[in-house]
């Protein structure tokens, strides 16, 4: 049906006491920072006077300095194609600006449907040249959020294009190296475990986040499959490969040694692995693969 507006959820009640304006602040400043590259700072939300009678509200009407400026940001998240999206947007603009005439107006669309984007984001007719921007996530992937390894960069990879990554996996690293980074801070942690699951709604995501929350928290690092099998994998490799090499050389001892340091290898490649991958620090590594600290770091250094 046409004109059944689709969910849009972007907040929702909040955990505890971490507030909405709080996280909606965090949100507007990361969204801006990293997806449409602009410096947001001095945010005052513009509240929801300008609710139309269909009560059709913008998403975010900030009031705020943009790249130090003083000006208005209209931000709008969108999940699917909306064919009066260019209407929607020059209404927008009207509204604000009966308020803010003087202020520059930036408005932005953020696509992150599935479907290939089509929206018009410009309307030229004779008595009216109007456009706005339209960022669509499907050209940015998450690889590129999940590298800088921040919790603000890594919430806002949920809003990218998985491109073909497991949507399972991709949270589970983001949770995972969520806690990590915050394991100090707990009101930080749930601000962005918060701001998580508010993003998530946006892409229907928010059960899998749920259920991927509810897994990690009732195990331990060490029983996640992706870890247990690095462990695994890598000791197995390193012994195999050590008995091929021994068996080319044809010496018993060639064997036995080759079997050691197959396993030494196995365990170097494992104990890289976890601390790249795993973000782990060389004391826990040495603690889980059973071998000295001093020992395992005179292997990386060798290694290096």
């Amino acid at each position: 049906s046409m004109h059944q507006k689709p969910k849009k959820v972007i907040i929702r009640p909040m955990k505890k006491d971490i507030t909405t304006k709080d996280t909606i602040k965090t949100i507007t400043q990361d969204i801006a920072k990293y997806i449409l590259e602009i410096e947001v700072t001095e945010i005052e939300f513009v509240d929801k006077e300008l609710q139309r009678i269909e009560k059709r509200e913008a998403d975010i009407v900030a009031h705020c300095k943009v790249n130090g400026i003083e000006a208005i940001l209209h931000l709008e998240i969108q999940n699917d194609n909306d064919k009066t999206m260019h209407r929607r947007m020059v209404r927008y603009y009207n509204d604000i600006k009966m308020r803010f005439e003087h202020l520059p107006l930036f408005q932005y669309v953020v696509y992150i449907g599935k479907p290939k984007l089509k929206m018009k984001h410009s309307i030229v007719e004779e008595h009216l040249k109007f456009s706005y921007n339209i960022i669509d996530m499907h050209t940015i992937d998450c690889e590129k959020f999940l590298k800088m390894d921040t919790p603000d960069a890594l919430v806002l990879a949920i809003l990218c294009d998985f491109k073909g990554r497991d949507e399972k996996d991709v949270i589970t690293y983001i949770i995972t190296r969520l806690q990590e980074l915050t394991k100090d801070n707990t009101h930080m942690r749930g601000k962005y475990m918060v701001i998580l699951e508010e993003l998530s709604t946006n892409r229907d995501l928010e059960d899998t986040v749920e259920e991927i929350e509810r897994m990690l928290r009732d195990m331990k690092l060490e029983e996640l499959p992706s870890y247990k099998l690095v462990l695994e994998r890598g000791i197995e490799r390193g012994i195999e490969r050590g008995i091929e090499r021994g068996i080319e050389r044809g010496i018993e001892r060639g064997i036995e040694r080759g079997i050691e340091r197959g396993i030494e290898r196995g365990i170097i490649n494992t104990a890289i692995k976890m601390i790249s991958k795993f973000k782990l620090s060389i004391e826990e590594v040495a603690k889980e693969l059973n071998i000295s600290i001093d020992e395992l770091k005179k292997h990386l250094e060798n290694k290096q």
